[in-house]
């Protein structure tokens, strides 16, 4: 996933449109054998707690743009694994309990269009997402545990079962049974009942390098194991419990190296636990190297690509009805591009400007690049992946060309569905996401 920090940075010149153009541009089968197994394919997005504030991207954006009756799922990302071996909110850093539920909604930014009371226990995007959920029956939503930046105590959590227990135990405590801390008048036993209807691990990575800083240890890769057993067995406990009973899912996000699944995942074990796991399908390069590269091709030769992941995870004992493939709304970007010709395999002298992070910028703004004539636009292998180069600086990424190809990808091999990191790099009119279930639907 993408780190939490989103700092506001200056916006390459040839991108200073302004927002409101965005609204007003107009949309625009390889060696894997299908399975026999045809389950509805799964279109899952990410919504970052932290997207409400400089983008400005709320939960009823969801809604306005259509993007919510595309989607079978939304991750929330994240929820926090504190120094203390457990699920935490309000103490550990990355905690935004005023985004989760304790900043009011007004009428004009709620998803039923009646703005939060001091007096209502749940507010904030908790309670838009379970109005969201009423808006869209069958949507789910998943609380995502971890982060690139949110992954340094998993190791030390999860070293003995006692550990697992408790970490697990305080995770469905605070998330599916709902029981936030009490801020003011929110918050409470129950609170958010019924809000999650599963969790998704982030944990990166298990065994092997993610964030700096981050516990690592040899035996992360069975404990791993270990703990999705854990997390598997107490949410059915806690599922059979209920009047009603419940399947909660559970999921998990996993990297593509080859290197780094050997490290940290026991594939045939982990995979009977989960009900399916998100495959990174981007960041194969990224804007830090010295060098310009594909960041999410469906095809590559020699280099990591999504069919590459796909084909690893196949090869180590996953279902391929239970692999859905990441696909990513937003680019990665190099300046100070030198050698010519299309830019790509070309030395670089670092990151390219962006709006919030240099070297990341959302897709929303590289259409705006895209249609100023000032950028050409090149196409990979089989339409497989998308750049834009200037003659100087160079964007990597996917357009609504690349992700059908890709979408079909998944259908035709029989995968399990496609997953966006984040919707809030989408246009207004979720341009993105419709090019996405066009291609799972098509026939």
């Amino acid at each position: 996933m993408r780190p939490r920090a989103m700092t506001k940075l200056t916006f390459g010149a040839a991108a200073a449109a302004t927002l409101g153009l965005l609204a007003t541009l107009a949309p625009t089968a390889d060696a894997h054998q299908p399975s026999g197994h045809k389950p509805e394919l799964k279109r899952i997005g990410y919504f970052t707690q932290w997207g409400i504030y400089g983008r400005n991207f709320q939960v009823k954006d969801l809604e306005t743009s259509g993007t919510a009756a595309k989607l079978s799922h939304i991750n929330y990302a994240f929820g926090v694994v504190g120094s203390d071996g457990k699920c935490l909110m309000g103490n550990a850093p990355g905690s935004d309990p005023w985004a989760d539920y304790v900043r009011p909604v007004d009428a004009a930014t709620s998803v039923d269009g009646v703005g939060d009371t001091a007096d209502q226990r749940l507010a904030g995007n908790f309670n838009e997402l379970r109005e969201l959920k009423a808006a869209n029956p069958g949507l789910k939503v998943m609380i995502s545990l971890g982060g690139w930046s949110g992954s340094a105590h998993f190791s030390d959590a999860v070293r003995t079962e006692a550990g697992r227990k408790t970490l697990v135990a305080s995770c469905i405590d605070t998330y599916i049974k709902g029981n936030l801390p009490v801020d003011g008048a929110r918050g409470g036993a129950g609170a958010a009942s019924g809000l999650f209807d599963g969790v998704d691990l982030d944990w990166e990575w298990p065994g092997s390098e993610g964030n700096p800083g981050n516990g690592i240890r040899p035996e992360d890769k069975p404990n791993f194991t270990k703990l999705v057993r854990e997390f598997r067995t107490q949410l059915d406990t806690y599922g059979r419990s209920l009047k009603k009973r419940k399947h909660y899912e559970l999921s998990a996000y996993v990297p593509t190296a080859p290197a780094k699944i050997d490290a940290g995942f026991e594939v045939a074990k982990i995979m009977r636990d989960f009900d399916f796991v998100n495959l990174q399908g981007y960041d194969f390069h990224v804007s830090g190297e010295k060098t310009t590269a594909q960041q999410s091709a469906l095809f590559a030769k020699n280099d990591f690509s999504v069919d590459q992941t796909v084909d690893a995870w196949l090869r180590r004992g996953a279902p391929a009805h239970k692999l859905v493939v990441g696909m990513p709304f937003y680019g990665q970007g190099w300046t100070g591009v030198t050698g010519g010709g299309d830019g790509l395999g070309q030395p670089a002298t670092g990151p390219a400007p962006a709006t919030w992070t240099a070297g990341s910028e959302d897709y929303k703004f590289l259409k705006v690049l895209a249609n100023s004539g000032t950028y050409k636009l090149h196409r990979g292998y089989r339409n497989g992946h998308a750049w834009l180069f200037d003659g100087t600086t160079l964007w990597t990424y996917d357009d609504p060309t690349v992700l059908r190809t890709k979408a079909s990808y998944v259908r035709q091999n029989g995968l399990g569905g496609a997953m966006v990191w984040s919707l809030d790099g989408d246009t207004p009119d979720g341009e993105l996401i419709t090019a996405i279930d066009r291609g799972l639907t098509r026939r």
